[in-house]
């Protein structure tokens, strides 16, 4: 399994996006969130826990597809009229989320487990077998 750490150096898709756009880029991440995950090693399996505060089960995507999981899932900001006052600071936000790993081929949907529990996706996914390459000589006539 590989995974691209959120605001990595390594991001080069992002590197490029943010180079060349840098005011739409800070746009669109204003709506766009990446969650927090803990991923650990167990035998013969991963865990993944994915931070998905305010989301309800229903707007929760898990999905694979080619070898690559994904996880979405939306939020809607609480539109409420202030009578009196104002709003002096406003720190949760809305928008959707979204994370993908790579887990390569041999995974198949059905061995992915996932559970949902007070904003916490907790996902059980089987280690593939790596497979064993092996060097073969070739022959020069």
């Amino acid at each position: 399994m590989s995974l691209i750490p959120r605001d990595s150096l390594f991001d080069l898709d992002n590197l490029f996006n943010h180079f060349w756009t840098p005011e739409i880029s800070k746009e669109m991440r204003a709506d766009f969130f990446s969650p927090r995950v803990d991923i650990k090693e167990k035998k013969g399996k991963y865990e993944i826990i994915v931070d998905l505060p305010g989301v309800n089960k229903d707007d929760l995507s898990v999905t694979l597809d080619n070898g690559v999981l994904t996880i979405e899932a939306c939020t809607q900001e609480e539109k409420t009229e202030e009578e009196e006052g104002k709003v002096i600071r406003k720190e949760r936000r809305s928008g959707k989320y979204m994370r993908s790993f790579n887990l390569g081929p041999n995974i198949k949907e059905a061995d992915i487990k996932a559970k949902f529990k007070n904003g916490i996706l907790n996902l059980t996914v089987p280690q593939a077998e790596e497979a064993v390459v092996e060097a073969k000589r070739i022959e020069v006539s």
